[in-house]
């Protein structure tokens, strides 16, 4: 057992953000056991996390060996096991890191000790889990949640009680995206089935911004510096074949980073009164300047202990429903590109998809002439027509199954479309306010934001005009 104790100051902070404690490790060693001290406060969190040998520096491909943030202060790596979060298998000698991210350092700066105990007795090298490929080969509209986390990282629950949970929501694709990590695939790799298909997610987290990476088996390193280090991320997630998303683009952790080339962007995260009004002006403001993004939607849902009820703050809120030709997860991921879908409250929100002359979402559309939207179960509420100039048309939805048609000759740039609550705003508010369990309003909302702030009930992906 070693004994490590490091003064850190926020002089240390400034300078990088990741703080690296190395320590030996002897060949035939076969388990590692970390444990951190220092005194947590308000002002006072350290995150942890290993590297081995094979470590390069950032941006590096080999070396991970695991992250927890600030949601455990040990952890195991061994042969054939490992800590939630940490990947288990061969521990190559020589000099390894345990890795601090040091979120908050009080002025007075810490002392943060490392506990160090290496083991080897006889233990078997396990594999890691394979990936599976499961499919339902039947078209139609498929719904998901494409943002949620397992004890993997910083929720309490286990990737059973989420599974659970998918179930529960009546899901047909789930996106794990466990915070800098890829070990819930011991569990999501396997369990993967065409009843519920799995997607391969990751959430880069860092104190300023976040960032979901889909479709890609390797671990992408996070530890960005520099706002020009969201231009690496991206490089690398589009190297692998994978999918980059910004995540909730608003307060608290809003996207600091220079903006990279994007596949999607998070336009709904968790309630829609939780500040989303705030991503999707900024979602509209990137369509305007000419970019193409397309919209995704993800609850954030940190399982629990236990498998809470359906409500308007669990699983699935809100829900991204994409139109599939088959139900895989190459199926899914290339629907997600291509902007095949929607967002909606839950998985029993409103239905919310348009075409112009007949080209479905995601769609280029040469001298477009006229859009149409198919709404369910919205009756009362008001279908809002977006182009980048801001609305277009508006229209009170008459009733719970209904088409319209717009002309759009003179639209610029895209046509979208948004379902705002009116006939259904006091329940969709009550529902809320009963759901927070006691007095007051989370996220520093105010009373008059449930008051007067829009609530969006469905966002459609663009369709993209050209002259």
């Amino acid at each position: 057992m070693t004994t490590i104790t490091t003064a850190i100051t926020r002089a240390d902070q400034s300078k990088n953000p990741y703080f690296y404690i190395p320590f030996d490790v002897p060949a035939g060693t076969t388990r590692i056991d970390v444990t951190l001290a220092y005194p947590k406060a308000e002002d006072c969190v350290i995150d942890l996390g290993a590297f081995d040998p094979r470590d390069t520096g950032y941006p590096t491909e080999q070396g991970f060996r695991g992250w927890s943030g600030g949601a455990r202060d040990h952890f195991f790596i061994a042969t054939d096991d490992a800590t939630p979060g940490y990947i288990h298998g061969d521990i190559p000698p020589g000099s390894w890191n345990v890795i601090l991210g040091l979120y908050k350092i009080p002025v007075s700066g810490t002392e943060a000790t490392l506990t160090i105990t290496l083991d080897s007795a006889a233990r078997p090298l396990a594999p890691q889990p394979a990936r599976t490929f499961p499919i339902r080969r039947e078209p139609g509209w498929y719904k998901g949640d494409l943002h949620c986390h397992t004890y993997h990282s910083d929720a309490k629950g286990s990737p059973e009680l989420l599974h659970a949970a998918a179930k529960q929501a009546g899901l047909d694709f789930l996106a794990i995206a466990d915070h800098n990590t890829i070990t819930q695939r011991r569990y999501f790799h396997p369990h993967s089935s065409p009843d519920l298909v799995f997607v391969r997610a990751m959430e880069i987290t860092t104190a300023i911004g976040h960032a979901n990476v889909f479709g890609v088996d390797e671990w992408i390193d996070f530890r960005m510096t520099q706002p020009s280090d969201a231009h690496t991320l991206a490089q690398s997630v589009h190297d692998k074949g994978g999918l980059l998303s910004i995540n909730h683009d608003k307060p608290t952790i809003p996207w600091d980073y220079e903006l990279p080339q994007i596949d999607c962007m998070e336009v709904w995260q968790s309630t829609w009164v939780a500040w989303n009004w705030i991503s999707l002006e900024r979602y509209q403001r990137r369509l305007a300047a000419g970019l193409r993004i397309s919209a995704i939607g993800g609850s954030d849902y940190h399982q629990p202990d236990r498998l809470l009820p359906e409500g308007p703050l669990v699983l699935a809120r809100p829900t991204t429903f994409l139109w599939l030709a088959e139900l895989s997860e190459d199926a899914v991921l290339a629907a997600m590109k291509a902007g095949h879908g929607y967002i909606t409250e839950s998985p029993t929100g409103p239905h919310l998809s348009i075409t112009v002359d007949g080209q479905s979402m995601g769609s280029t559309v040469n001298e477009a002439t006229t859009a149409t939207a198919t709404v369910r179960g919205a009756a009362g509420d008001r279908l809002i027509w977006i182009d980048a100039a801001g609305p277009l048309a508006e229209t009170v939805i008459p009733s719970d199954d209904w088409q319209a048609d717009l002309a759009v000759s003179e639209a610029k740039t895209f046509i979208r479309a948004e379902i705002i609550a009116d006939a259904s705003r006091a329940k969709l508010v009550a529902d809320f306010t009963d759901a927070l369990g006691g007095p007051g309003l989370p996220w520093d909302l105010k009373e008059s934001d449930l008051a007067h702030q829009p609530i969006r009930r469905a966002l459609s992906n663009p369709i993209y005009l050209t002259r």
